[in-house]
């Protein structure tokens, strides 16, 4: 007996030695280091990152791993190795396995930030990246593209990772299928924590892109499931779906000015997903469908307040014979069980129509193909304030089959269409946003449509089996979604907290002495507010605004800033992430510079500024864009702006991209203002771009546009939405104060006007395709 247990004993270990099943470990501290061990790295090795920063750093990790050995390259510590400058991870080989890295403070020198792919021919199979960190690292200019996260070969994981922050162009993760060795992949993408992805201001700004309109036919088995999406606004397609048999189950998208969109897939399955959204904004969108095949199933939504591209559930019109990277005709889809609340007009179908485009589009590009034998069945709709369209037809609805679809509208029945049962719901709020039915009503049980193959929708959205009990909406069971939570702590890697704290900011009183004012902008902490105690302040350099500060007085009257710098310099120069609030402050120059302009080159992030009660004057221009600039927020309130060259010009880009989102000006005074009073301008058809929005409300415009050479006041061309109310205009000397694009969200209401020419209002603006 001790014999052959010490035969056995000799024998593990001389197949230890041999076989190496567990692997070494090796410590490397510079990158020489690091691709030694990699070029040298067996099956069951481990590759150790020591704790640092690791600046401009390209990694090429290629091995030949097993699924029970595989090669492994982490961090000494998690959280505490940082690759930042123009560093790069790319992937090739089998089983592999990369953990704990942190990309910041830097971007991509090539297309990703972290590849599956180290040349075309020599891709990643069955491998695994974890607990990883991409933050903030975006390229220098926002129309420099890249993607952050590039998928190819087959059966790789993207798991428990932290990604947020890109502004630039291009998906922030792409799934590629060009080439046998890349579809039918079956990737993972799971428990994630994507965003915030701050707006772009254009399209080519999706967080996660599957496939493309050339690769459409093929098949990618892709599973994006049990992932956190929070503000992921760059665009209105979070989720761009462009291959086919691809689940998406049990996301949460939470405060998402976009949509999960099926673009040019077959056949997928939705379920099980939230979409919360809420009050502050009515660009929080949810499913939008086309072509063929999709299970949409145990999805819950609250406040999608999104219209059009961007409603609660858009069921698009097609093209007929549509080109690859149009719109196919959406056709023999299933909408199940799916329950909507508080949203603003959940149904709309035929979503995208443009007829009326016919006489200034390609016959290739009208939208007149109708759903067709498509099911939405079993749905709830509950709402606490009755909406006057819970259901709308865009163009032709009879292709569309509503079955047992519940609405409690709160009192008001809504019969236009006939397709809803109106029903008295009672529901119990859990939390927030969740809202669920008391169990057992008849108007949820009694009614319900056995469709062909319904029996396959076996649970709920909190996994309640449903042939125990079933019931129309998504949730069949109160007990079950009473004890529902979201726990954040699902998503993204354990050491990172995906939660951000901000300091509240200090007050910091400012003399005009010399310097006084310039140093305290450079010293101050994002969030602090600059009082100014004296009444006049001279200044003769830009200030630079890279965090976000406010600039106010102390007193009731308005402070004076007198501006004496070089010709064509900026008094606030606006960087990237600066935030600019001005309160109770008057700005004068020369006539020479501007207000307030963003850097003529590199602007990787967007800027954001903020002017109330106060006076702008004797500037050439109040702000100029530069191409590639891009502002948030644009907001302007109770404030003169007068005796200028130029106003607000936003034109520095085309092609779809656009210098700025949301503009907004409020009781506001325009007086002799030369030209380009305000020139706001968006270029391309492209139906992908909805942004554009301009406010001007309660304004008045006074001797201004006497040198503009357009004969228009206010210049919105290519600009989605555009609101001018109760302003007056008065002796303007111009033929047009605006002509607005009619088809678009572009109105004009109570407006005074008096030897200003007119409002014009253009149905159909001729446009440059942009595909």
């Amino acid at each position: 007996m001790r014999d052959t247990l010490y035969l056995s004993i000799m024998a593990l270990l001389l197949y230890a030695c041999t076989e190496n099943p567990i692997g070494t470990s090796t410590l490397v501290k510079d990158s020489d280091q690091l691709q030694e061990a990699i070029n040298t790295a067996e099956a069951g090795d481990v590759i150790v990152m020591a704790n640092g920063t690791w600046n401009d750093t390209q990694i090429k990790f290629y091995g030949q791993g097993t699924e029970e050995r595989p090669i492994t390259l982490k961090a000494e510590d998690a959280g505490k190795v940082f690759l930042e400058g123009e560093s790069s991870l790319k992937l090739g080989g089998e089983y592999l396995v990369v953990d704990a890295l942190y990309f910041r403070n830097g971007y991509t020198p090539n297309h990703s930030v972290i590849s599956y792919r180290i040349s075309k021919d020599t891709v990643a199979f069955h491998s695994r990246v974890t607990n990883c960190v991409i933050e903030d690292y975006t390229q220098p200019s926002r129309l420099d593209s890249d993607q952050w996260i590039t998928f190819c070969g087959r059966h790789n994981m993207l798991d428990h990772n932290y990604i947020a922050g890109k502004s630039n162009d291009g998906a922030t993760l792409r799934v590629i299928q060009s080439g046998r060795q890349n579809m039918n992949n079956h990737h993972q993408i799971v428990h994630n924590y994507f965003g915030p992805r701050p707006r772009k201001g254009g399209p080519r700004a999706e967080t996660i892109r599957v496939g493309d309109s050339r690769t459409s036919m093929t098949p990618g088995y892709v599973n994006v499931s049990h992932n956190y999406f929070e503000a992921c606004n760059g665009e209105v397609e979070i989720i761009s779906d462009k291959t086919n048999f691809n689940t998406f189950e049990n996301n949460v998208f939470y405060k998402c000015e976009g949509s999960l969109v099926m673009r040019h897939s077959n056949f997928n399955k939705v379920n099980g997903n939230l979409f919360i959204g809420g009050d502050e904004s009515d660009f929080y969108g949810g499913l939008r469908v086309i072509n063929t095949g999709h299970w949409i199933t145990n999805n819950y939504f609250y406040k999608i307040n999104g219209s059009v591209f961007r409603s609660p559930l858009a069921l698009m019109n097609g093209i007929p014979k549509s080109q690859l990277n149009r719109y196919k005709q959406v056709t023999d889809v299933v909408v199940a069980h799916n329950t909507w609340v508080d949203c603003k007009s959940p149904f709309q179908v035929g979503v995208g129509q443009n007829l009326a485009s016919k006489d200034v589009l390609p016959d290739v590009e009208i939208r007149s193909a109708p759903p067709i034998r498509t099911l939405i069945a079993n749905n709830l709709i509950y709402n606490r304030q009755s909406d006057d369209s819970p259901v709308i037809n865009h163009h032709l609805i009879d292709g569309v089959t509503f079955k047992s679809n519940v609405l409690d509208n709160a009192g008001t029945d809504f019969t236009t269409l006939g397709d809803l049962l109106n029903q008295k719901i009672q529901m119990q709020q859990i939390n927030d946003w969740l809202f669920a039915p008391s169990d057992g009503q008849s108007a949820l049980v009694d009614t319900m449509h056995a469709g062909f193959d319904f029996e396959t929708i076996e649970t709920d959205l909190f996994g309640s089996v449903r042939s125990d009990g079933n019931a129309i909406g998504a949730i069949c069971n109160l007990s079950t979604a009473n004890s529902y939570e979201i726990d954040k702590g699902l998503y993204g890697p354990p050491w990172f907290s995906v939660d951000q704290v901000t300091a509240a900011g200090k007050v910091i009183a400012v003399s005009s002495a010399s310097g006084a004012l310039s140093t305290a902008i450079a010293n101050a902490l994002s969030g602090d507010i600059i009082e100014l105690t004296d009444t006049d302040y001279q200044i003769s350099k830009s200030f630079k605004i890279d965090k976000e500060i406010t600039i106010r007085s102390n007193e009731k009257s308005q402070v004076s800033i007198k501006y004496t710098g070089n010709r064509d310099t900026p008094l606030f120069q606006m960087l990237p992430y600066g935030n600019l609030r001005l309160d109770n402050v008057s700005l004068k120059g020369t006539k020479t510079q501007l207000a307030f302009a963003p850097l003529k080159v590199n602007m990787s992030a967007a800027y954001n500024l903020h002017i109330d009660n106060s006076t702008i004057s004797d500037f050439d221009y109040i702000l100029e864009a530069s191409k590639g600039s891009f502002a948030d927020s644009l907001i302007v309130q109770n404030t003169i702006i007068k005796d200028c060259n130029n106003g607000l010009v936003l034109a520095a880009d085309v092609k779809g991209d656009y210098n700025a989102e949301m503009v907004t000006f409020d009781g506001c005074t325009f007086d002799n203002i030369t030209q380009n009073v305000i020139h706001f301008y968006r270029g391309g058809y492209d139906e992908s771009t909805i942004g554009g929005y301009l406010s001007m409300t309660n304004n008045t415009f006074t001797k201004s546009g006497k040198a503009e050479e357009s004969g228009v006041l206010i210049k919105t061309r290519g600009i989605i939405n555009v609101l001018l109310a109760d302003n007056t205009f008065k002796s303007n000397p111009v033929d047009y104060i605006a002509i607005l694009w009619g088809e678009k969200e572009n109105y004009h209401r109570d407006n005074r006007i008096s030897q200003s020419g007119s409002i014009k209002v253009e149905e159909q603006q001729k446009l440059e395709l942009l595909y």
